[in-house]
């Protein structure tokens, strides 16, 4: 098993909280984090190399 941090990003671009995430392999650790986003972006790394970042879905303009 493989040690990942999720990382919430605000709209400012600021750390609000890490989760911290344990997978069988790369893949598995970027479904869950893509899972975590809600409305903010999330940044996953492992150890000090970022792997990806999900941005939420663009808010259509009403």
């Amino acid at each position: 098993m493989l040690e990942f941090r999720a990382y919430i990003i605000d709209e400012e671009g600021h750390v609000t909280d890490r989760i911290d995430l344990i997978c069988e392999d790369e893949e598995t650790a970027r479904q869950r984090a893509e899972q975590l986003v809600d409305g903010h972006a999330v940044e996953l790394w492992q150890d000090n190399h970022k792997i990806d970042r999900f941005d939420p879905p663009s808010r259509a303009l009403s």
